[in-house]
């Protein structure tokens, strides 16, 4: 629960900073020192211990009183703002906070409490005899393991390649993926095999879990190596019977499987016991931890389990219901079917449901009823199913745990861009920076450790196969609800949610309402969502959504309303004072000047359906913006003298401008993605040391392309995305972006034009472009492309599209290693001949890999 204390430090960290001009806080100083230094500590001393699974009640007292500080301390700045909207600064005369310290001292003297009892326990268990009677249960000898397994051919065949291969190392083989999707089950079968058996001359499997007994682990091993001889060695302390298991492998080619491993230290304590006699012996675990898996074996590939395909899904379940020799009835394939589709994938779903439907009656109507809502089948199908899920959920360090549970705010297959999801986070308050990282960049790390936990899933690459949206699986997500509701942290209205109990949405801080729901409908009424933090709407909606709640909403954080359609800004939405993040469509051609009241507002992000917006001059006095996108329009900037002081230091994204000025280019020093065009002036970006992506568009009112050339357009080395359009390319700008941007991945040219002493040519001869991945040519004037095989060492996508003059594709661009991909559309016949010709080269040099695609 120590996540739900860092909104709060976050609120009295930006309150006391010295640095900040719109709070004068001077004489309430100590009080919220105080109320900082008491969260800071309990919020420590929980991540450092966190508390017993039974401590539901003091768990929500904690979070009950951090909800009470906020909504104090939030409450009275939206009241000082709303009172005096045109003042640049307030009083902070804060409201009595005696009594939420109170119990934030007295709740810290229950946790410490609470805590040295659990020591007390767990020093006598320790005391205890160990009960070794499961941990190093063989397989082999305990039935309960059976079960029916399908999808897992290749798998078995690839491992059982890999353990009998003739490197004479040990080696270590980790099996990695989400709860559920079968590693236990296919290390059990690998540990069964007949061939497995043959090959080794001592085996051993130990299951190892979260609270871990390294005593009984011993042991269990010791039992397997050595049988009824470790009787003898149970009364021995650990490190003896270290050293014994040591002993006892030493010389022998050995196969262990270490089952779900959840820990670094363990694997770090134990690896020294496994003697490598360079005899072929090898060890298999399994994780869901990716990062636990890469810390056994940096040198050793990781084996991901993939989730079944909808024919393996219908198999296994088919098998699970009926006998062996029983057929599934005609009437019910087609729904059975669906039902094995909609688990999506994962085989303890499949074998959940599947014991389920073997028991009850097999009538259509009842497998109807479970198709439709395969997920509560699931979770009505007992304990056990939901406590495998949630060890990964027990298992996460504090700081994850919000941004995991984030996830269920969206609906079932919803895929979401890692821009978006990271600039929610930060809205949140989840975060904070540590050391010389941005909380862009904390956010980012959270994402990738949430991957690697197998809790979220990639679900798209881009070109340069960095992830482009993320996913999370639908069971997972029944997770994130069940803990969310528990927890009060999120509420989420659709299909499969019933009316919400006006109580429990008092306290919750998160709404999320799927389409074609009106707010009313939900809740009745705005006073019950007077305390909520955000309001997210996915997907399609009418604006009346929001008509009866907008002055409820007084303290949102975050306001994602972004595909609801609106004429304008609606004016309600300029009194939400303590806006960090909003996104939401209007067809207006300006934004009012008095937007810049929302001064907290860290992400802006609006769709117009205008061809250009006109942006206030004060809309550049918002120096807590980070990031700034407009999409399908242009931003038509007011620059006005009395803005010009202002420094965007915080601001890290901003598209699309029109014709910056340079004063203003200036006074964005940290910018990392740009989108601007320019009516003909030149343009200097490289004192932006941080820029990243740039996308630039040439586009001039004349409709005369803009000319690009080294001596007018200056990029700096820190470019990795570049994209052009609407330009007039010369021969020795192309030379400057592979000398002068050593670190460029992506190139994007669309409707340019090359010129120079050859129009329409590209000699990119002599020109090495050495970190380009993906390269796009769309609509481009040329006729003529030249390359060599060093041109491009490390491109992985080429893409033509349009350029119906070009004549050929360089023949060197086929021995390019690291090529993948070739994709034409509506280019010459000529062109098509010569790709073609480069794919058949290939192919007859033994490479398969390379695509075509038309």
């Amino acid at each position: 629960m120590a996540y739900n204390l860092q909104p709060l430090i976050t609120i009295l960290q930006q309150l006391l900073n010295p640095e900040q001009t719109r709070w004068i806080v001077d004489h309430n100083t100590p009080q919220l020192q105080s109320l900082l230094q008491k969260s800071a500590s309990l919020k420590q001393i929980l991540e450092n211990s966190p508390l017993p699974k039974a401590e539901t009640s003091l768990e929500s007292e904690i979070r009950e009183a951090a909800h009470e500080a906020e909504d104090m301390i939030e409450s009275h700045m939206v009241d000082q703002m709303l009172s005096r909207p045109g003042d640049a600064s307030f009083t902070f005369l804060t409201p009595d906070l005696q009594q939420v310290m109170q119990k934030l001292d007295s709740l810290m003297e229950q946790v410490v409490a609470s805590q040295v009892l659990v020591s007390g326990v767990e020093k006598e268990m320790q005391l205890l005899p160990d009960d070794t009677s499961s941990s190093g249960a063989s397989p082999l000898q305990d039935p309960s393991w059976k079960s029916i397994v399908v999808g897992v051919d290749e798998d078995l065949m690839l491992l059982k390649d890999r353990l009998t291969g003739t490197q004479s190392k040990l080696e270590i083989v980790p099996i990695v993926g989400m709860g559920g999707i079968g590693k236990t089950t296919l290390a059990r079968m690998l540990y069964q095999d007949p061939l497995i058996v043959e090959h080794f001359s001592s085996l051993a499997w130990v299951t190892i879990s979260q609270d871990y007994n390294m005593r009984a682990i011993l042991l269990g091993l010791l039992r397997c190596i050595i049988g009824k001889e470790v009787d003898q060695h149970i009364e021995k302390k650990n490190n003896a019977l270290k050293d014994i298991l040591y002993q006892s492998l030493f010389g022998r080619k050995f196969f262990i499987v270490l089952d779900d491993i959840w820990s670094n230290i363990f694997w770090d304590e134990i690896r020294r016991y496994f003697p490598d006699t360079n005899n072929g012996s090898r060890i298999v675990i399994t994780t869901r931890e990716s990062v636990v898996a890469k810390h056994a074996s940096s040198q050793s590939k990781q084996h991901e389990m993939q989730l079944l395909n909808e024919s393996e899904s219908w198999n296994l379940l088919r098998q699970e219901v009926f006998e062996e020799d029983e057929d599934c009835p005609a009437a019910l394939e087609r729904i059975g079917r669906n039902i094995a589709t909609n688990c999506g994938g994962l085989p303890l779903a499949i074998h959940v449901v599947g014991g389920l439907l073997s028991k009850a009656n097999r009538t259509r109507d009842f497998w109807v009823s479970v198709a439709n809502d395969v997920n509560a089948a699931v979770a009505q199908s007992g304990e056990q199913f939901s406590n495998i899920l949630s060890l990964s959920y027990n298992h996460l360090p504090s700081h994850l745990r919000p941004c995991f549970l984030y996830m269920g705010a969206f609906p079932e297959d919803y895929e979401i861009k890692p821009s978006r999801l990271i600039r929610l986070w930060i809205a949140e308050g989840f975060l904070r920076s540590k050391g010389d990282k941005s909380l862009e960049e904390e956010a980012e790390d959270c994402l990738n450790a949430l991957v690697a936990r197998n809790l979220v899933s990639v679900r798209a690459f881009k070109s340069t196969g960095r992830p482009k949206r993320y996913g999370i699986h639908d069971l997972m997500r029944d997770l994130c609800l069940k803990k969310g509701e528990e927890q009060g942290f999120v509420h989420v209205k659709n299909k499969r949610v019933g009316m919400v109990n006006k109580d429990s949405v008092y306290s919750l801080r998160r709404v999320s309402v799927h389409p074609s729901y009106r707010i009313r409908d939900v809740y009745g009424s705005a006073e019950l969502m007077s305390f909520a933090r955000s309001f997210l709407c996915t997907g399609l909606a009418s604006r009346e959504i929001l008509s009866s709640v907008f002055f409820g909403l007084r303290l949102l954080r975050v306001l994602d309303i972004l595909e609801i359609k609106f004429p304008q800004l609606p004016t309600e939405i300029l009194y939400l004072f303590n806006l960090h993040y909003l996104a939401f469509s209007c067809d207006s051609e300006e934004l009012p000047s008095y937007i810049s009241r929302l001064w907290n507002l860290q992400t802006l992000v609006i769709c117009s359906s205008s061809r250009s917006i006109e942006l206030p001059a004060e809309i550049w006095q918002m120096t807590e913006l980070r990031h700034f996108v407009i999409y399908q329009t242009w931003i038509f900037n007011k620059e006005e003298r009395d803005c010009r002081g202002f420094i965007l230091e915080k601001l890290q994204t901003i598209f699309t401008l029109s014709d910056p000025s340079v004063s203003f280019l200036g006074r964005i020093p940290n910018i990392k993605y740009l989108g601007m065009n320019c009516l003909g002036c030149s343009t200097d970006l490289s004192h932006l040391h941080k820029l990243e992506t740039l996308k630039f568009s040439g586009y001039s009112i004349s409709s005369k392309l803009i000319l690009v050339s080294p001596s007018e357009f200056r990029l700096p080395p820190s470019l990795r995305n570049l994209s052009l359009t609407e330009c007039e390319i010369v021969p020795e700008f192309m030379r400057y972006l592979c000398e002068e941007l050593p670190n460029l991945e992506v190139l994007k040219l669309r409707d340019c034009k090359f010129e120079g002493k050859y129009p329409q040519e590209w000699n990119a001869a002599q020109q090495e472009f050495g970190k380009l991945q993906f390269l796009l040519l769309e609509g481009v004037q040329l006729v003529h492309w030249q390359a060599d095989e060093s041109s491009f060492p490390r491109l992985r996508h080429l893409v033509i599209r349009r350029c119906s003059a070009l004549e050929e594709i360089p023949s060197c661009i086929g021995d390019i290693p690291t090529l993948q991909t070739i994709e034409l559309d509506e280019c010459s016949p000529s062109v098509v001949a010569s790709a073609t010709v480069i794919i058949e080269e290939q192919r007859e040099n033994g490479n398969d890999d390379l695509q075509l695609r038309m």
